[in-house]
């Protein structure tokens, strides 16, 4: 019990508290909404990690810290793929949190979550309940991702902690399956990604991987388009909620996996054939993949 405390009172000090105004003609304002609200960590001095989602689109950002002063933050980058975003804020002498850098942890581990609530902190504790492949039903894969049977008791985007006091992961989602509560992007992907995301000269800039802008679930082994981001590559082919995607390029589609890893074996401007079924019939859209980077930029 003492260790845990003295973990807390170690850990709480570098957890900050975020909020982001986004304009509401930004393309992600009808997604995530114009006001965004969630948990950062400060991982190093004046930088803070935090889940992407919130510094999407964002014109102002506020950081609150543990002891209540609020200073603004400017994003530094963005990683759609991992779901990771970083900002900068000017204060240099708030408390660092250490990050976990040798590996994602192990079933069973001890671990414990803080998140901000807006006006303070809430912590819920826990153990990892799996590591390894997730996918959601937006374009987006981790082959690595920690799920823990920790409860979120408060905003996304803050620190999944080891027994050690070392930020392993950014907390991203709650989940409702039974034994995995909450979804963490481990830091590894932070460190990998570090230096593009801090926007150091020179950081090496993948290309763009195709986008198509839309959501989808699978049934029965096949993948149904749930929805269509408005204005997106897939809507303006004039794909619809509702098609079942049978074929990507001529290969059979099974699963969401298989969806998304096909997808990204093409870059941004290139054409996609897909073969859907609608309406008791079969027919071949050709979709032009776009940059999920440009659109929210």
């Amino acid at each position: 019990m003492n260790a845990s405390v003295h973990l807390l009172r170690q850990a709480l000090p570098s957890v900050v508290h975020l909020r982001a105004t986004v304009p509401d003609e930004h393309p992600s304002a009808a997604i995530l909404g114009t006001e965004r609200n969630g948990t950062g960590t400060i991982v190093a001095a004046g930088v803070v990690l935090t889940a992407h989602y919130l510094l999407i689109g964002a014109d102002t950002i506020e950081v609150t810290t543990s002891e209540g002063t609020t200073l603004p933050g400017t994003t530094l980058g963005v990683d759609f793929a991992c779901g990771l975003g970083v900002l900068r804020v000017d204060e240099d002498h708030l408390p660092v949190l250490p990050v976990r850098v040798r590996d994602e942890g192990k079933i069973g581990e001890d671990v414990f979550l803080v998140s901000s609530v807006g006006d303070g902190h809430r912590v819920a504790s826990g153990a990892v309940s799996s590591i390894g492949p997730f996918e959601a039903f937006w374009e987006y894969l981790l082959d690595r991702a920690i799920t823990t049977t920790a409860g979120n008791p408060g905003l996304g985007g803050g620190p999944l902690i080891d027994a050690r006091g070392r930020m392993m992961g950014v907390v991203a989602l709650s989940l409702a399956e039974v034994g995995k509560f909450t979804m963490a992007i481990p830091t590894s992907y932070y460190l990998a990604e570090r230096s593009r995301l801090l926007g150091r000269a020179g950081a090496a800039q993948p290309a763009a991987r195709a986008w198509l802008g839309l959501t989808c679930y699978t049934l029965r082994h096949h993948v149904v388009i749930a929805s269509l981001i408005p204005g997106g590559p897939a809507e303006s082919a004039g794909l619809k909620p509702g098609d079942v995607i049978l074929e990507l390029d001529g290969a059979a589609v099974s699963d969401r996996r298989g969806l998304y890893s096909r997808f990204w074996r093409h870059h941004a401007g290139e054409r996609l054939q897909l073969r859907v079924f609608r309406n008791n019939g079969t027919q071949t859209i050709e979709v032009t993949a776009g940059s999920i980077e440009e659109f929210f930029a």
